[in-house]
């Protein structure tokens, strides 16, 4: 155990860790969607954390922006959905969708007001004292604002085409989270326009599209660190896009629109084909919310919110920058001093005394804990068995993958040397699809088998297979993940992954891939878990044993760690635990519909939210089990949400290595229960507090330069 942890565990406890038992009457399940709204103001709350470098806060600010802009796409229009639809359904809490609707926007709107006042008053300014700034364009003398005219004549004018809104021009469509130009035009009397009396004499709307393939955020000079806006160029030029015309201010605004995918798979004959037209339809789908400049004129606002077709509920006035997420593109400027040092990660010590990983595999399972333990342990033993003329065939599920992805080049190179290939890419992994179709034709250009999987589910499994020929029998070896095969994101998520040889592990994956690739009715596995065919059952099987273990008098215990927590089937399962004395503590980074405290119901129940520098993205679930062999353990791609067990494939395997299972349960889990850096409780009235008090502890740092092969 490292001395951190061991620290930690000698210092007082904090005093307000306990969740306590509180009387309670009403809905025994939080919203999911105001649970959702509860993990993005914990983000925020980062964001604001004066002791993180002020770039490191821009982060999270961005990161508050972007995760809303999926919130609205997503699940906003959903709700939107039910209400034209007359779905009468109650959520889990007993609200309709109108309610639902009208609750995210009282809780949201503050959210932004703060948002956008520590922006404008806290990070801003103390960008500009790091030599950073961000310049108004009438600011800037003569020289500097001939430089951006030409960079405007020279980068944006060819592309931008301004649209007016007249009886032979209807309104415009506007694409989804783009931003854009508003403003008046009308003729400029002062001009002579004898060929243009019969165009139009009134002032009239017009909207100009910014570019998203141009930085927003354009240099003013060669010294590293000053900016203008791209809106504020074209502003300021907009005379040349209306010549002979007078224009008025201009006013940025952006719409958001429905982009959930639904595909009737049963009636495309090509799965490729079909979802390449509906990414294309994606920008066209129902408007969900207008945010727009809050200096726009009524008048103009009327006029955007009826030609777009929305409600005041759903117009966010923003005060100072909107679409903050751009500003991520300073994040990229090589200031180190601005940022968090970069974490030392570490290669397997096992990996640099043997020459093969083969090798080393056949004696032991390895465990990789990212971002800890770098990623190219992952690619390393891709790689190698790309180019081992032993390797018969490989075989892979890929969700998300990055941009010049290490994993996908190996795969084509065993392609190009005759090994027997097989990818199962999932094309619908959200707004990774087209990503995910060029990847996808490049495999099959190199010969690769390339397959969608099963209709109806999405493939969010993290399963390599490598087969061996090793002397006269064939030897599977299996990598098993909590996270994607990305490593960009791999140097940003906590995962873990599992190197095994084991024979059973192997015989699970060459079936799972059978049951995803050929239709396959398998559905015994020796110890893999596999959704939807026996993991909802296994789970709560595993949750009512440590209940009825409990009132047996044997060693009853869970802990969890997820990303989410919603479905009722198994919360019902831990409530009932919980009734029966089993002590529970669940680490849920985003969403928990679970409301813990409840005297009677769930008091013995501790939820608590990690959000700090890395994005929690592990799933671990320990069971006592009665104390047999110190419990069972086991890590895998699933959260306990109803889409993953009933309309996904997710894999989870069980650790059996005890030295492994110690690992995770004696000094991962148990640093996640002693952070109070970053975790925060949950409450029985849905909020959360802060953990405080007792010697800091973080739980994120504390695994840093370690390596736990060696």
């Amino acid at each position: 155990m490292h001395d951190d942890l061991k620290k930690a565990r000698s210092a007082a406890a904090p005093a307000d860790v306990a969740a306590g038992s509180a009387e309670f009457e009403g809905p025994l399940l939080f919203n999911r969607e105001l649970s959702w709204l509860e993990f993005n103001r914990r983000v925020l709350d980062e964001a604001v954390d004066p002791d993180l470098p002020v770039l490191e806060r821009l982060k999270f600010l961005s990161i508050f922006s972007t995760n809303l802009d999926e919130f609205f796409m997503i699940r906003v229009s959903g709700l939107k959905e039910q209400i034209e639809e007359g779905v009468a359904e109650l959520s889990a809490d007993g609200m309709s969708a109108a309610d639902q609707l009208r609750e995210i926007g009282k809780r949201l709107r503050p959210m932004l007001e703060r948002q956008a006042k520590y922006l404008n008053d806290t990070v801003l300014p103390e960008l500009v004292a790091a030599g950073i700034t961000i310049e108004p364009y009438r600011s800037l003398n003569s020289k500097e604002r001939k430089k951006l005219d030409k960079y405007f004549r020279d980068n944006l004018f060819p592309i931008l085409t301004p649209q007016s809104v007249d009886s032979s021009h209807p309104f415009p469509y506007i694409s989804n989270i783009s931003l854009n130009l508003g403003l008046f035009i009308e003729p400029d009397r002062a001009v002579t326009q004898k060929n243009l009396k019969h165009l139009f004499r009134q002032k009239r709307f017009a909207r100009i599209k910014l570019p998203a393939a141009l930085p927003r955020l354009i240099p003013i000079s060669e010294r590293h660190g000053r900016f203008a806006l791209m809106e504020e160029v074209v502003a300021a030029n907009a005379g040349a896009l209306f010549p002979n015309m007078k224009t008025s201010e201009g006013y940025l605004f952006r719409v958001t629109r429905d982009a959930d995918i639904e595909l009737r798979e049963d009636e495309a004959g090509d799965l490729l084909r079909t979802l390449e037209r509906e990414l294309q339809r994606r920008r066209f789908r129902f408007p969900v919310r207008l945010e727009v400049a809050d200096t726009m004129p009524d008048k103009m606002l009327k006029l955007l919110a009826d030609g777009i077709g929305l409600t005041d509920q759903d117009i966010f006035r923003i005060g100072g920058f909107m679409d903050i997420s751009a500003l991520m593109q300073l994040y990229s400027l090589d200031r180190p001093n601005l940022k968090e040092r970069p974490i030392a990660m570490v290669h397997p010590i096992v990996f640099h005394e043997k020459k093969s990983v083969f090798e080393v595999l056949k004696k032991k399972d390895v465990l990789l804990h990212h971002p800890y333990t770098s990623f190219t342990a992952v690619t390393d033993f891709l790689a190698e068995a790309a180019e081992d003329p032993s390797v018969q065939a490989i075989k892979i599920c890929l969700y998300r993958t990055g941009k010049d992805s290490p994993i996908v080049n190996s795969l084509m190179r065993a392609s190009q040397l005759g090994k027997q290939v097989t990818a199962l890419v999932e094309l619908k992994a959200r707004f990774d699809e087209e990503n995910n179709i060029e990847w996808a034709r490049r495999l099959e250009n190199e010969g690769v088998h390339v397959v969608y999987g099963i209709s109806s589910l999405k493939t969010h499994s993290k399963v390599l297979l490598v087969v061996r020929r090793e002397k006269d029998k064939l030897v599977r070896y299996v990598h098993l993940g909590t996270g994607n095969y990305n490593p960009a994101t791999a140097r940003l998520y906590t995962d873990l992954g599992l190197l095994t040889a084991d024979p059973e592990i192997g015989e699970d994956a060459t079936s799972l891939f059978n049951f995803l690739t050929g239709y396959s009715q398998q559905d015994k596995y020796n110890r893999l878990l596999i959704a939807p065919l026996n993991l909802r059952e296994r789970l709560a099987e595993f949750i009512d044993r440590e209940r009825r273990n409990k009132l047996a008098g044997k060693p009853a215990r869970i802990i969890v760690k997820l990303n989410s927590l919603t479905d009722e089937e198994l919360i019902d399962g831990l409530y009932a635990a919980s009734a029966a004395g089993v002590e529970i503590d669940l680490i849920v980074r985003g969403i928990c519909a679970l409301r813990p405290g409840i005297k009677g119901l769930s008091e013995n129940i501790r939820v608590r939210s990690i959000v700090g520098r890395f994005l929690e993205h592990s799933r671990i679930f320990y069971f006592a089990n009665g104390g047999v062999e110190n419990g069972e353990m086991f890590i895998g791609s699933a959260d306990w949400m109803s889409r993953n067990l009933d309309r996904r494939v997710e894999t989870v395997v069980p650790i059996i290595d005890p030295d492994i299972k110690a690992y995770l349960r004696d000094e991962v889990l148990a640093s996640y229960l002693l952070d109070n850096s970053n975790a925060r409780i949950l409450k029985a009235d849905g909020t959360y507090k802060k953990v405080t008090g007792g010697e800091p502890f973080d739980s994120q740092m504390a695994f840093v330069g370690q390596d736990i092969t060696g």
